[in-house]
């Protein structure tokens, strides 16, 4: 495997250049930290939290309102008050039906697929409510300095954000004025505020559970580079999804007391989600926490008092779903949990006593809680970008794309040119050639994913290629090569050879590929394996019958006088069995039929090519051959 040399590295930075900020722009909070006095530091007013809470509130006049402050209006305004707004980054409409069902505000689609959120009238898209809230960031941690911030930056994302929502995120940060230096996954940057790249050598495992998401991953680390060897996650496991449990069981009481009828409003719904909330904290530091709920306007006023044992018993099958989820990774990496040297715990909610003893119990040992789990990401975020503005820690990243990438090749295959779980950043390139005599141009269709046709991957993107001169079919050779960059982002070109013309495309589909499909395409693929060969198998039989058939018939009636009768007739026969069987795609039919043509073909090949000796020999003497 060969590696890149991060060339920043211990570079003279202009003093206008001097310190870059780590931001951590999460789904419930955001915030930012610098490198300072030899260490990463949080950045936080005195007196003040540190996390900028991810919700933007737009008031009927007047500038929008972000941070605390919007949160606090979420009750009274529930549909002007936007959070969770990290879901929708870089997908579309059709992607986030379930988020969009538990949330209060209204959204559409864009006449290029991308989703936008509606307030008042006016349309907004995530990457502009993130931009809002990144400024945000910026402005607290320039009050924090007592300065103006350093604009440029990294930002994490998590480890199954695709292009697209990397894209999006770096668009978010463009809009708030901010350069993103590098794009760096959560489980990396948490490694890093811990300072596990200064080991020799070792694996390490982030266990990450967030407000919204959950990932865990695997990461190797020797001498300084950071290799991920396997992720993987799970799209609604989060936080939120530890509230809607006691929320299940407020609203089930609620209901039963006073009626379901008195929770109906939107305003309602969101206190007694933050009511859970906050009995979620408590029950982290206490043995017992209470949901308590007021609404005068309803003349409800409800307590409920928690154990953690009950509050552990309603989430135990959260938990055991991360445990599934750290299975698959320990899986897809070959390692036994005892081979592990660190485990690192991520997010606010492996704040919660029962995930932490779960995730003991399955690796063997403690895992790392010192830090803040709320800002740790931010913390490794702040040692990278000082690494990148000059600093002396010698490290390199290497992640992991989570999906396969390819092109549909003739008959609907996909030649899979950078596979599933190569490290990133990497280049891969594959040869290709023309289908038909004198084609002057070739269509590409970019897909990812884990079967075998490409009807049944994501499409990514589709480019031409013209200019190719015209040429008997198989002729041309066209190399087309895979380049995915450290931050992810792919870039496709192909070039044919003889004429040097060459096309390009940087894949941005119009919306990215959720964590859900990401986890259904890898279930997919196992459960239909078998299946998918055959398919595979059978499109390229057809493929290649399609080009026999053509090689054929364009002889055929010239070598038809050449031919006995017999030969002519079984070359006929198979020609029509041959056609019969592309059409109907039965691998096994198609293996008989392929076979058969070959054979019925070779007087014709003969004839032909004892025809091109005649003529390359007419005229000669036997000492000119």
């Amino acid at each position: 495997m060969g590696y890149i040399e991060l060339n920043v590295l211990n570079q003279p930075v202009a003093p206008q250049q001097q310190g870059a900020l780590g931001i951590d722009l999460g789904t419930t909070h955001s915030l930012a930290a610098i490198w300072k006095d030899g260490r990463p530091q949080v950045l936080r007013v005195e007196g003040e939290s540190a996390l900028v809470p991810s919700v933007v509130h737009f008031p009927r006049e007047g500038a929008p309102v972000v941070g605390q402050a919007a949160r606090e209006q979420a009750i009274a305004a529930p549909k002007d008050t936007l959070f969770s707004i990290k879901r929708f980054m870089g997908r579309g409409l059709g992607d986030v039906q379930q988020e969009l069902a538990t949330l209060p505000y209204a959204a559409s689609e864009t006449e290029r697929g991308l989703i936008q959120l509606e307030v008042h009238g006016r349309k907004y898209t995530p990457e502009q409510l993130s931009a809002l809230v990144l400024r945000k960031v910026h402005e607290t941690a320039s009050r924090a300095l007592g300065e103006t911030a350093p604009t440029r930056v990294v930002v994490t994302v998590p480890a199954y954000f695709d292009d697209t929502q990397r894209q999006a995120t770096r668009d978010a940060a463009r809009l708030a004025g901010l350069e993103v230096l590098r794009i760096v996954n959560e489980p990396t940057a948490a490694s890093l505020a811990y300072g596990l790249d200064q080991r020799d050598k070792g694996v390490v495992v982030v266990y990450d559970l967030g407000g919204g998401t959950f990932d865990v991953t695997v990461l190797s680390i020797e001498e300084g580079v950071f290799r991920v060897l396997s992720t993987a996650g799970d799209t609604h496991l989060g936080g939120d999804d530890f509230d809607a449990a006691l929320v299940t069981l407020a609203r089930a009481e609620i209901a039963a007391a006073h009626g379901a009828e008195v929770l109906a409003d939107a305003g309602c719904q969101q206190a007694l989600r933050l009511a859970c909330e906050r009995c979620k904290i408590e029950l982290s530091s206490a043995p017992r926490g209470e949901i308590h709920l007021v609404i005068p306007e309803r003349r409800l006023a409800w307590r409920r008092e928690v154990s953690r044992e009950e509050f552990e018993a309603l989430v135990a099958p959260l938990v055991e779903r991360s445990m599934a989820a750290c299975r698959q990774a320990m899986s897809d990496a070959k390692l036994a949990p005892e081979r592990i040297a660190e485990v690192v715990l991520v997010g606010g909610s492996s704040r919660i006593p029962a995930v932490r003893a779960r995730v003991a119990a399955f690796f063997g040992r403690k895992p790392h809680s010192e830090l803040n789990p709320d800002e740790v990401v931010a913390l490794g975020a702040a040692v990278q970008a000082h690494i990148l503005v000059g600093g002396k820690r010698d490290i390199l990243l290497l992640d992991v794309t989570p999906l396969s990438l390819g092109v549909e090749t003739m008959g609907g295959a996909v030649s899979k040119i950078i596979q599933r779980n190569s490290t990133v950043p990497c280049s891969a390139t594959e040869g290709f050639t023309t289908y038909a005599d004198d084609q002057t141009g070739i269509d590409f269709h970019i897909v990812q994913g884990e079967r075998e046709l490409a009807a049944d991957c994501r499409s990514l993107g589709r480019f031409k290629l013209r200019g190719i001169p015209p040429m008997p079919a198989g002729m041309a050779k066209v190399g087309v090569r895979f380049h995915i960059d450290a931050d992810g982002v792919l870039t496709v070109t192909a070039k044919e050879e003889g004429s040097g013309a060459s096309a390009s495309i940087d894949v941005q589909p119009m919306h990215g590929l959720t964590d859900a499909e990401v986890e259904g395409m890898l279930a997919s693929s196992f459960e239909h394996a078998k299946d998918d060969f055959e398919a595979r198998r059978a499109a390229d039989l057809a493929t290649e019958i399609g080009t026999m058939v053509h090689a054929v018939e364009k002889n055929l009636n010239a070598a038809r006088a050449g031919l006995d009768k017999e030969s002519l007739l079984d070359l006929e026969e198979a020609l029509a069995r041959a056609k019969a069987a592309a059409r109907d795609r039965d691998a096994r039919a198609l293996q008989k039929a392929r076979d058969e043509f070959e054979r019925a073909s070779l007087p014709l090949a003969a004839l032909l090519m004892n025809n091109v000796a005649q003529k390359a020999l007419m005229g000669r003497s036997l000492d000119e051959v």
